[in-house]
């Protein structure tokens, strides 16, 4: 992988980890697009997730910071409830990465195919949120779970954590401020952890064609890129905007499922 293939790839991740279209699923069809070995790249991938990670925790900083102040006061106050509920939405993922981390990765093999259908999906997710009109609700312990249940569905490439997370919670009638925002926070522990694990397994290596250059430019380019549509995401969910992401998910599905199935 070369700078320019990293910067690209770093973007997009940056761009789709907070708009609703799947970054897993735009980072398997650039690879195909660019040519980029889908096993030798692992670990770019989990670079760029971690640099999407760190623009998170800046543009939450406040809200990350209360949590933790209201955590460490070592009481059951608003803040712990809150961690609870993060807690709590966090364990359908955790059981797919400890239980079926193989099976999960096999999904990320350069199929365009399944990863133009997941995106025909998350299309029709962000769709069905217009079926609902009144979103008051605060997200409950039960809501946190199922929203959790969603973000497991996402580990495939194609279906957007972010679309599937908010179109579930926006679902179950929550208020759509509380949904981007909780749904931003609930991904970062899980991804910090699997970060560690590859660590750990000795997977942050170089070996296989990915340097440290093409490693620290894609990860500047999904940081940066992060910021900016993080920001811009947590606008569109209070306004209401998602048919847009709806229709291009639907449109780039269709475009990979034909340019594969053609070839």
């Amino acid at each position: 992988m070369d700078w320019l293939e990293a910067l690209i790839l770093g973007t997009v991740q940056g761009l789709t980890e907070f708009l609703p279209v799947s970054s897993s699923g735009h980072l398997e069809l650039g690879k195909a697009i660019l040519g980029v070995n889908a096993e030798r790249s692992l670990i770019f991938t989990v670079v760029v997730h971690g640099a999407t990670v760190l623009s998170t925790i800046v543009v939450f900083h406040k809200n990350v910071f209360k949590l933790l102040k209201g955590l460490f006061a070592f009481r059951w106050n608003e803040e712990t409830a809150y961690i609870a509920r993060l807690l709590l939405s966090m364990i359908p993922v955790s059981i797919l990465g400890i239980f079926y981390m193989e099976e999960i990765e096999s999904f990320f093999d350069g199929n365009v195919v399944f990863v133009g259908s997941m995106l025909i999906v998350t299309s029709l997710l962000l769709a069905s949120t217009y079926l609902r009109k009144h979103n008051e609700k605060k997200i409950s312990y039960l809501d946190s779970l199922i929203i959790g249940v969603a973000q497991a569905f996402a580990v495939l490439p194609g279906i957007s954590r972010a679309g599937a997370t908010i179109s579930t919670g926006l679902l179950l009638g929550n208020k759509k401020a509380n949904v981007a925002r909780f749904s931003f926070l609930m991904v970062l522990i899980p991804i910090i952890c699997a970060n560690f694990k590859d660590i750990y397994d000795g997977g942050m290596n170089t070996e296989g064609g990915v340097g440290w250059i093409a490693l620290l430019i894609g990860f500047l380019a999904a940081f940066i890129t992060g910021l900016i549509a993080c920001k811009w995401m947590v606008g569109i969910v209070k306004k209401g905007k998602l048919i847009y992401f709806a229709i291009y998910c639907f449109v780039i599905g269709l475009i990979a499922i034909l340019t594969a199935t053609a070839f």
